[in-house]
């Protein structure tokens, strides 16, 4: 097996190392999936080198190679899935939503998209035989609607715990983790820091296997404002949408992020709400699920893109005590 130090790879001294990790570059696999300019910046070592120490990593770390369609079958058959509570909407979803994929739920303002992001951050943490992966949760809240309240509201809606354990809402909140964001490029370092938490939390008894981004284009939204900023806008985005999707495969986690949407008054047929965030938000995520309100506690799940499964509908409830068929 290849050593997993930083020191240990081509071009990579005690000075540099300590410039790398500075740059939030703690691990090989970080350095593995790096761009040379991303290096060259962080270390200030030349491009040669840094092409030279990057190669190193992929070699160390095992990855950016091509793989047989067998060992990528093997890998899938890590990826964990979490219960949403709804034994409709989990059917939607093929038994739940999976590690190492980013699902994207978007809708108006009431459509359940928070109360959905607030359940998972609870189901995440439960036994895998009550669909959850003994993990913890990390949250990046841009709009400040992360409730403690809520959270112990819907620990007590949880079916019973297994013998001889009881669900505490205290202990639930303890291994949820919070940040707010301030603004698009605060959203980004936090991404950042969330990894290095989940480096911290590996080998604990609950690492990491939910990130929250609630929600991921509001500061965008506010910050770009007007066409000629668009392209600058979608480039960040993506940037931070990729920074997601490698922390859902370097943690085996799966990455939840809500989206706003705006309407499209020019549509004569079907549904004028779209999805912020254009193409570069629509190609990143793995589902896409469309949120809208029915009746009362009601509400309904469309999926709307996935690589595997069919596109349908699921309704669910939103009550006091959570996520309900």
């Amino acid at each position: 097996m290849a050593t997993k130090l930083l020191e240990d790879l081509p071009g990579v001294g005690p000075a540099t190392a300590e410039k790398l990790r500075e740059a939030g570059f703690n691990t090989v696999e970080a350095i593995a999936v790096a761009s040379p300019g991303e290096l060259v910046a962080a270390a200030e070592v030349g491009e040669a080198t840094a092409a030279k120490i990057i190669a190193g990593a992929r070699e160390a770390a095992d990855v950016g190679g091509f793989e047989t369609g067998d060992r990528i079958l093997e890998r899938r058959k890590l990826v964990g899935k979490v219960t949403t509570s709804s034994k409709s909407f989990n059917e939607l979803l093929g038994g739940g939503m999976e590690t190492q994929s980013i699902v994207e739920l978007y809708g108006e303002f009431g459509s359940g998209k928070t109360q959905v992001a607030h359940q998972l951050a609870i189901n995440v943490q439960m036994p895998r035989e009550m669909g959850g992966l003994n993990g913890s949760a990390v949250i990046i809240d841009t709009e400040n609607t992360f409730r403690p309240e809520r959270i112990a509201q819907m620990v007590k809606g949880l079916p019973p715990a297994p013998e001889g354990q009881s669900w505490e809402p205290d202990e639930f909140l303890e291994h949820i983790s919070v940040a707010r964001a301030f603004n698009s490029n605060h959203q980004i370092l936090l991404a950042e820091s969330a990894m290095d938490l989940a480096e911290k939390l590996r080998d604990s008894e609950k690492p990491v296997r939910l990130l929250i981004v609630d929600s991921v284009t509001a500061h965008f939204r506010a910050e770009y404002i007007g066409r000629g900023t668009l392209a600058d806008r979608q480039q960040k985005l993506n940037k931070h949408l990729h920074d997601l999707m490698r922390f859902a495969d370097l943690n085996n986690a799966l990455i939840l992020v809500t989206n706003q949407v705006m309407s499209k008054p020019d549509t004569f047929f079907g549904d004028p709400t779209k999805p912020v965030g254009g193409h570069v938000l629509g190609h990143t995520a793995t589902f896409r699920l469309y949120l809208r309100k029915s009746k009362g506690e009601k509400r309904i799940a469309r999926l709307v893109d996935s690589p595997n499964l069919p596109d349908g509908e699921a309704v669910f409830s939103v009550t006091m005590e959570g996520l309900k068929d």
